[in-house]
């Protein structure tokens, strides 16, 4: 099979794009693991849901997402670090809701595991997450 100059190119942006992602998620302590995705009402948008992890003494690092995150708590506990607001200690039984294109972070001060789910309800062909400043 022949790919055309433009074709490669494409393919080598995308492989780069994702080892970019991937990267910034190892590299801040937060492991992120897709379990379903698919098509919701509004056009445009997909839901994507995720289990979560911020581990022992890390940080997500601060990054937004190109839609809602709606985010349940099911193990551990964090400091949510939302710009514009004050810093809130989430834990084990609590949710919360950051806007789209909101700039947060999560930081683990603990000793043990954050783990949550987040459901993103983001714009179809957009990465989940983007670092931020």
């Amino acid at each position: 099979m022949k790919f055309s100059k433009n074709s490669a190119t494409l393919a080598v942006a995308a492989l780069l794009a994702l080892a970019a992602g991937s990267l910034f998620a190892q590299a801040s302590g937060l492991t992120r693991t897709l379990v379903g995705r698919a098509d919701v009402s509004v056009p445009g948008r997909e839901a994507v849901v995720a289990r979560v992890e911020v581990a022992p003494g890390a940080k997500a690092g601060r990054h937004t997402h190109p839609g809602d995150e709606i985010s349940y708590v099911f193990e551990g506990e964090a400091t949510l670090r939302v710009d514009g607001q004050p810093p809130r200690q989430i834990k084990a039984g609590e949710s919360f809701v950051v806007p789209a294109g909101v700039v947060h972070d999560a930081h683990n001060n603990g000793t043990t595991a954050t783990k949550l789910v987040g459901v993103y309800v983001v714009e179809k062909g957009q990465p989940l997450a983007k670092p931020a400043p």
